[in-house]
């Protein structure tokens, strides 16, 4: 496994832990790599420490459903769908209402 990229990251985010977007690909890349409990990691504390960051919500709550933790999924769906239309992201917002749907069809809730 390659970890020059991860490696490259996390040494950016040593030198700036306060950039939402080096925590995101981070996290992003951990996914990539198949390391979910990292991946949860950097992703729950993007959004502890940077609730704004309407990129999280989607990609938090996809990991939630892959590990099939249907409260925390719903949780997460409804929390982006609020900042997302709170900051009139409505790309986001789009994204995190289509997600959620589907989820919801594909676990009959």
């Amino acid at each position: 496994m390659d970890n020059s990229r991860l490696d490259q990251l996390l040494n950016f985010y040593a030198k700036d832990d306060s950039d939402p977007f080096i925590i995101f690909a981070i996290a992003k890349e951990y996914e990539r790599q198949e390391n979910l409990p990292k991946a949860l990691e950097y992703y729950t504390m993007l959004k502890r420490d940077h609730a704004d960051y309407s990129g999280t919500y989607f990609h938090l709550a996809q990991l939630y459903a892959d590990l099939e933790d249907t409260e925390n999924a719903l949780e997460v769906y409804n929390t982006g769908i609020q900042i997302a239309e709170k900051q009139g992201d409505i790309h986001a917002l789009s994204e995190l209402k289509n997600a959620k749907l589907n989820f919801e069809l594909e676990n009959g809730l």
